[in-house]
């Protein structure tokens, strides 16, 4: 019996699929899901999302929010997701070095905007990851 995987963003639904397993990185490490898993809501942190469908795994990254499993549908409710072939690493890396620059000047910044700063380098880092380390 598969697993519904729904990735939304606020600007789309990025993913919505059966698989058979499902990795998710919350913000206190790793959850693999498989079908049957108990009831479950995690926060998540940016990073590495696996979703695996007859021995294929396809790599995503997302950029926080929360997952919430219930029988056997998960659903991710997220601040950011892309697939890993659509990750243009040199728009990434100037997205992370303007949000950098942007965090030197702290105590001009609003606190709602730090964290939306340090939000976009937590995704950056998280795409960069990916693309650098599956080369």
């Amino acid at each position: 019996m598969p697993l519904t995987l729904e990735i939304v963003t606020p600007e789309a639904r990025v993913y919505s699929e059966s698989v058979d397993t499902v990795v998710i990185p919350t913000v206190e490490g790793e959850i693999g899901i498989l079908p049957g898993h108990i009831p479950l809501v995690a926060q998540m942190g940016a990073g590495e999302l696996r979703a695996t469908k007859g021995g294929v795994t396809q790599l995503l990254v997302v950029g926080g929010g929360f997952a919430q499993v219930t029988g056997d549908k998960v659903s991710i409710l997220a601040d950011s997701a892309i697939h890993e072939e659509k990750i243009d690493e040199n728009a990434v890396a100037d997205a992370m070095k303007r949000a950098e620059d942007a965090l030197k000047s702290k105590e001009a910044l609003a606190p709602a905007e730090i964290e939306r700063l340090e939000s976009v380098v937590r995704f950056a880092v998280a795409q960069l990851g990916i693309k650098r380390r599956h080369r």
